[in-house]
């Protein structure tokens, strides 16, 4: 009788405070890089002395190794501590595997290390845990409040600016100083602390500043101005992301602002009407490009910069704040969580971007944030 043939092993070696596969797999947060081995339904952690004891008490495996006693013998009776990639090899030899799969990220120094020791590692292309694309009911929820996380931080936002008043030049004032991107900012990212989440690279950017998508923003805010709020932090606890941008003005807003902001709202409203299961995700895409030239929005090149709609229409949501896949390179599948983010940009005049993030359904999709879209404050 022929014994069945077993799966290759899956192997990663990443610290989960930054690697979303390491968290995704043991729900366990660690600083430092530490080894995982899935075998035949089999998941091995080999943490340092310092995390095996937490590991074993917060930490989704099945075995947990102490990482001193394989390297002590590596080290034998030599003085020096042997690399992190001879202590990873022995490991990998003394369980018996001839081959594992590996994250598309997996250093380079340790794959040539195995390599050395005859073991085959082949990188995965895209998800290294397939399923992590289709989310649970669980994870929806966590991202439901990630989300929640993310309003608090919009919603002083717009109490902050509510309080500030134009002076000289425009200038908005606010508690006896000028309102500046960075007050902004802090602001936001304090109340997202206080609210149970970690704030990365807040976007405030008043005026021409928001023409670059991804500009963080500086200096004076203006009123009668347009301002880009990109707000996406991760929940401290569960390491999921929350992602929304709103776009406001202080003041009034002119009829060529406003109608820049309505045909972002309408391209959108647009996107949200056709997003589902089985849909093409460029055709999307299209289709907002399409609604925002015929309203005299055009993409394209003006005095040497891209001017319009020229970034996606949105990206994936989870784990990591840009997730697989991009909303206009793929079908569209069940139970993704996707952004949906047009946005126009036009210098002299201001960018306008609204995001929302939504779940892809058999039928259409569900709107998981909840925060209302208001032009002028």
């Amino acid at each position: 009788m022929s014994t069945p043939k077993t799966k290759s092993a899956r192997l990663m070696v990443a610290a989960s405070d930054t690697d979303a596969d390491m968290l995704y797999a043991t729900k366990f947060w660690a600083p430092d890089p530490f080894i995982f081995l899935q075998r035949n339904g089999k998941r091995t952690l080999v943490l340092s002395d310092l995390e095996i004891d937490r590991g074993r008490k917060q930490a989704d495996a099945d075995e947990f190794v102490m990482f001193s006693e394989i390297e002590r013998e590596v080290q034998g009776k030599s003085k020096k501590a042997p690399p992190y990639e001879k202590v990873l090899a022995h490991f990998l030899r003394k369980r018996g595997v001839k081959s594992a799969t590996v994250p598309a990220n997996f250093p380079l120094r340790y794959a040539e290390e195995l390599a050395a020791n005859k073991i085959r590692v082949r990188a995965t292309n895209g998800f290294f845990w397939p399923e992590r694309e289709a989310k649970s009911k669980k994870e929806i929820k966590m991202m439901g409040h990630a989300l929640r996380i993310t309003e608090k931080g919009l919603k002083r936002a717009i109490e902050v600016l509510k309080q500030s008043k134009p002076g000289s030049g425009k200038r908005l004032h606010w508690r006896g100083k000028t309102l500046t991107s960075e007050i902004l900012r802090a602001e936001i990212d304090s109340a997202i602390l206080r609210a149970g989440g970690v704030s990365l690279g807040t976007i405030v950017a008043g005026g021409d500043q928001a023409c670059d998508p991804h500009e963080r923003g500086f200096g004076p805010l203006y009123a009668d101005s347009l301002i880009i709020l990109d707000v996406f932090p991760r929940d401290a606890k569960t390491g999921y992301f929350g992602d929304m941008t709103r776009t406001v003005l202080r003041g009034r807003a002119s009829d060529a602002q406003r109608k820049l902001w309505e045909t972002v709202k309408a391209g959108q409203a647009l996107a949200l009407r056709q997003i589902k299961a089985g849909v093409d995700g460029m055709t999307i895409h299209k289709a907002i490009q399409e609604l925002f030239a015929r309203r005299g929005f055009p993409t394209e090149i003006r005095k040497g910069r891209r001017v319009g709609f020229f970034h996606g229409t949105g990206h994936g949501l989870g784990l990591e704040i840009h997730e697989h896949p991009r909303l206009q390179k793929v079908v569209l599948k069940d139970r993704q969580v996707l952004t949906v983010e047009p946005g126009l940009y036009y210098p002299g005049l201001g960018g306008v971007r609204l995001e929302d993030v939504v779940l892809v359904t058999k039928t259409g999709c569900k709107i998981l944030s909840r925060f209302p879209k208001q032009l002028e404050i």
